[in-house]
C-alpha cells in the first residue's frame, strides 16, 4: 500500500488492522510446520496443496499373460496392488494391466480369489480393473506410461498424468525372452521400443525418478546395454540377459500350493520383493537393501541342481540409495519394524523354470484326471500338442541355423552372446522383421518360442537380410503346425 493512502486511513481502522495481523501472526507461530512429505492427487483436491519440492506417487502394474496354467503373473500383480494400498496410494494414480480370466476360471478352485502364498489370503478383491483382455497391449501400455490419453484404446482410460516432481513405480511380471516381453495380445514388446518410451517421458521432464521391477526369462537383456544411466530410472531384473526367470510355490515343489491347485501361485523374483515389502517399514528400507535381499533369495543354492537366477540392476544406480516408501508407500502396521541385512525370510527350496511351469500345469492335469474320466483324452491331448509346439520350434530354428551358416558352425552363431554391456542386436527392425519372416512359415513362437530371439538377433548381427531369412525360412518349414500354439491368426510376434 502506497504511504499517502496509509497516512489518510482513520486511526480506529488502523488500529483494527493491526491487531488482526498481530492475531494471524501468533497463529502461524503456534501452527506446527508441515512435514515434506509425497502428496497424492486426491490430497489436492481436499485443499491440500502441494510444494514445488514433493511430488505424486503413481504405479504401473502389468501381468503380460493369461491362460489359467499362466495364474502366477496375475497373482503377482494383485499382490503388488494390495502392497501399494496398504501403502498409502489411491487407486486413481495405480494402473492395473490384467487380462483378468484368472480369479473366475473355471478351473480356480477358490472362485473369485487369487491367492500369491499357499497360506495366503486373497490378493484380487479391490483390484482396480483399468486395461484387461485385449485393452492389455504394447500400444495402451506405451501411451499410459507416456501419458499420453488420446492414444489410449478402451479401459479406463487412466494414464500416468505425472509431473516434473512425481515418483513412478512399474511392476511387469510375464514370460519373455532375450530383448523381449510377453503380452496376451500381439505384437509382443521389443525392448528397443520399452527403453525409447521410457527415454521419451524423461524428455518430457514428467517425472522426477522412475523405478521398474521386471519379471520375466532373460530380463536383463531388455535393459543390457540400452538404458542410459543419466535419465533418473533404476531398473532390477529378475534374471541377468541370458537366463531364465524361475516360477515358485508350484506343485511337487516345497512349500507347494495348496492341493487342490496345479499350477505355480507365484514367481521366485516377484514373491521375494512382495513378501520383504510386506512385512518391513518401507520408510527406513532402501532399493539397495532390496535389492541385495531379492538377489540373495532368488539366487540358487549350492544344492539346487540349477534353479536360480542373478537378479541385476541398471540406470541410475545412485536412486538406489532412495527409500522404497518414496515409491510404495509403507504399510502404517510396519511402522515398528525394521530391515535387518539377514533377514528372516525363507530361502525356497524349489522353483521350476518359468518356461517349464505351462508343462508342470498340463501335466498335474493329466496326471490327475482318472484314466476312466472323458476329460483324461482331452489333458492328454493338450499335453501333446504344447510338446509338439516346442520340438517344431526347437528343431525349426536349428534347421535354419544350419542352412545359413552350416551345421557345424550353424548352433555356434545362434548361441553366441555378447559381451556384457552391449545390446542384444544392433538392428532391431532387422529382428522384428526376421521373427516375422520365420511365423510366417513356420508358426508362432507363443510365449515358449521366445527363448530364441537371441538366435534371431544373431541371424542379423551376422549381416543376413530379412529377404534371405524368408528364403530360408520356406525351405526349413514347409508347413505350419495345426495346434493353438502355433497358430498365427491372432497375430504375429513382431
Amino acid at each position: 500500500m502506497a504511504m499517502a493512502s496509509f497516512r489518510l486511513l482513520p486511526l480506529a481502522l488502523l488500529l483494527s488492522t493491526f491487531l488482526s495481523a498481530l492475531l494471524l501472526a501468533v497463529a502461524h507461530a503456534r501452527a506446527p510446520l508441515l512435514d515434506q512429505t509425497i502428496r497424492l492427487p486426491s490430497q489436492r483436491a481436499a485443499g491440500h496443496e502441494e510444494d514445488d519440492s514433493v511430488g505424486t506417487r503413481w504405479a504401473v502394474l502389468i501381468a503380460g499373460s493369461n491362460g489359467y496354467y499362466n495364474y502366477r503373473h496375475q497373482a503377482d500383480i494383485c499382490h503388488a496392488y494390495q502392497i501399494m494400498k496398504k501403502g498409502g496410494l489411491k487407486d486413481e494414480n495405480i494402473i492395473v494391466f490384467m487380462y483378468d480370466d484368472i480369479a473366475n476360471h473355471r478351473e480356480n478352485p477358490r472362485p473369485g480369489v487369487i491367492i500369491n502364498h499357499p497360506q495366503g489370503g486373497d490378493v484380487y478383491a479391490g483390484v482396480p480393473k483399468d486395461y484387461t483382455g485385449k485393452e492389455v497391449n504394447v500400444k495402451n501400455f506405451l501411451a499410459v506410461l507416456l501419458g499420453n490419453k488420446t492414444a489410449v484404446t478402451g479401459g479406463s482410460g487412466k494414464v500416468v498424468d505425472s509431473g516434473p516432481n512425481d515418483h513412478i513405480f512399474v511392476f511387469y511380471s510375464d514370460h519373455g525372452g532375450p530383448g523381449v516381453l510377453g503380452m496376451p495380445t500381439y505384437p509382443y514388446l521389443y525392448g528397443d521400443d520399452l527403453v525409447d518410451a521410457l527415454k521419451k517421458k524423461h524428455a518430457a521432464g514428467t517425472y522426477k525418478s522412475l523405478v521398474f521391477y521386471l519379471e520375466a526369462c532373460e530380463s536383463g537383456s531388455i535393459f543390457e546395454g540400452l538404458l542410459p544411466n543419466d535419465i533418473g530410472i533404476y531398473a532390477t531384473t529378475a534374471s541377468n540377459a541370458e537366463e531364465s526367470s524361475w516360477g515358485t510355490y508350484c506343485p511337487g515343489e516345497y512349500p507347494s500350493p495348496p492341493p487342490e491347485y496345479d499350477t505355480c501361485l507365484g514367481d521366485l523374483y516377484s514373491i521375494a520383493w512382495m513378501e520383504d515389502s510386506d512385512v518391513h517399514n518401507l520408510r527406513t528400507e532402501s532399493l539397495k537393501q532390496q535389492y541385495d535381499l531379492v538377489k540373495k533369495r532368488a539366487a540358487a543354492p549350492e544344492d539346487s541342481y540349477g534353479y536360480g537366477s542373478h537378479v541385476m540392476q541398471y540406470g541410475s544406480l545412485d536412486l538406489n540409495a532412495e527409500h522404497l516408501f518414496l515409491y510404495i508407500g509403507s504399510n502404517p502396521a510396519n511402522d515398528n519394524t525394521s530391515f535387518v541385512e539377514d533377514n528372516s525370510l525363507p530361502l525356497l527350496s524349489g522353483a521350476v523354470n518359468q518356461r517349464d511351469a505351462d508343462l508342470v500345469y498340463f501335466w498335474q492335469k493329466y496326471r490327475k484326471l482318472a484314466e476312466s474320466a472323458p476329460e483324461k483324452n482331452d489333458a492328454r491331448k493338450e499335453l501333446l500338442e504344447m510338446m509338439g509346439h516346442r520340438s517344431h520350434i526347437d528343431n525349426s530354428v536349428e534347421l535354419i541355423g544350419n542352412l545359413l551358416f552350416g551345421s557345424s558352425d550353424g548352433p555356434m552363431v545362434l548361441k553366441t552372446v555378447r559381451a556384457a554391456g552391449e545390446p542384444l542386436v544392433d538392428d532391431w527392425s532387422c529382428l522384428k522383421s526376421t521373427v516375422r519372416a520365420f511365423e510366417l512359415q513356420c508358426g508362432s513362437l507363443a510365449q515358449y518360442g521366445m527363448k530364441h530371439m537371441r538366435s534371431f538377433a544373431n541371424i542379423c548381427n551376422a549381416g543376413i537380410l530379412p529377404e534371405v531369412m524368408a528364403k530360408v525360412t520356406a525351405q526349413a518349414c514347409t508347413s505350419i503346425p495345426t495346434n493353438r500354439w502355433s497358430a498365427t491368426h491372432m497375430g504375429f510376434s513382431a
